[in-house]
């Protein structure tokens, strides 16, 4: 164990309240886990549902905020036989990131690719992550189909394009203006849509339908998504940006095979996030250090600047990862 203060920066997350600094104890890792000093933190959507009251975290989790973050391991929990003091890691998280110190499951570790900064590595777990579980595990993505993204400027959609487009799918994504729709394009996508001014379904039934859609809106898209789905396509969901309820005509779903599945991240076991991180490390590393997926970065902020990171978050206006520096 490396020497550490007794004490912390953290920001909490308390319903509706601004986020500012506080000075928490450091954390000590249980059987398991290990301590992270942290280099830097992912802002992502959750915790903007978790501030609002609505996404409390699960069970044993610390109401310090924050889902992923890179650093360095300096103290190690019992039973933690794959990591050693020194190691230079990035992390899923249940919660604690946006810290100077948190605590980190040993399975939910991964050693940083090559050549990656360490903003850069924070900005992979939750994506990277979700994009694998969803796209590619529960929607059984194929060399050759047709994947959508929607919301294919945001951090999860840069990184399933790329990915996508790694494996050799191909990939169109929604986006709201003509620089985003650019992004989805240079990123990997073959046609990028402009869900402002155009319709999304007339440009997929135009392009021969979809295999699969990884959807993060809900609402009124959920029946469009529907109807373009080819034969035994995969409607995944891993959001509801337009609400979890819509009235919707299924009749396709049976008539076309279709699979309606979705899932999250956070409240699964760490049994499950670790097994999910050694695939990650498996299929998805050896695309980043071939330069083939790469985090897009939108804007990076200190950690005491937290809220105006959450505030551009919320504002929509981001293309990418939106990022914090701690050390």
């Amino acid at each position: 164990m490396t020497s550490h203060p007794n004490t912390m920066r953290a920001v909490l997350s308390r319903p509706n309240e601004k986020l500012v600094l506080h000075d928490l104890p450091v954390p000590q890792p249980g059987p398991g886990q290990v301590l992270v000093k942290v280099a830097a933190a992912g802002i992502n959507r959750p915790d903007l549902i978790q501030r609002s009251g609505m996404y409390p975290p699960p069970p044993g989790a610390p109401d310090t905020m924050g889902l992923e973050a890179s650093g360095t391991v300096i103290a190690l929990g019992e039973n933690v036989t794959t990591l050693k003091i020194g190691d230079r890691v990035t992390a899923l998280l249940p919660g604690g990131g946006y810290a100077d110190y948190a605590l980190a499951d040993e399975g939910s570790c991964m050693p940083i690719p090559a050549d990656l900064t360490d903003i850069e590595a924070a900005a992979l777990p939750e994506t990277v992550m979700t994009v694998w579980a969803n796209v590619f595990e529960r929607g059984g993505l194929k060399p050759g189909e047709t994947l959508l993204v929607h919301g294919g400027a945001s951090g999860i959609g840069t990184t399933a394009i790329q990915m996508a487009k790694a494996y050799g799918a191909r990939v169109f994504a929604t986006a709201g203006d003509a620089e985003k729709v650019a992004l989805c394009e240079k990123l990997g996508a073959t046609r990028g849509i402009n869900y402002k001014t155009e319709d999304f379904e007339a440009v997929m039934r135009e392009a021969g339908g979809a295999d699969v859609i990884l959807d993060m809106v809900g609402g009124p898209y959920i029946q469009k998504n529907i109807d373009i789905l080819n034969d035994d396509g995969r409607l995944v969901q891993i959001a509801w940006l337009q609400g979890p309820v819509a009235q919707l005509n299924l009749m396709r779903v049976m008539l076309k095979r279709l699979t309606f599945t979705g899932s999250t991240l956070r409240a699964r076991p760490p049994a499950e996030k670790a097994r999910l991180a050694a695939a990650v490390v498996k299929n998805v590393w050896p695309w980043i250090e071939a330069g083939q997926v790469r985090p897009v970065i939108d804007a990076v902020f200190p950690l005491e600047q937290a809220e105006e990171g959450q505030a551009r978050m919320q504002a929509g206006t981001h293309a990418g990862k939106i990022m914090l520096k701690v050390s």
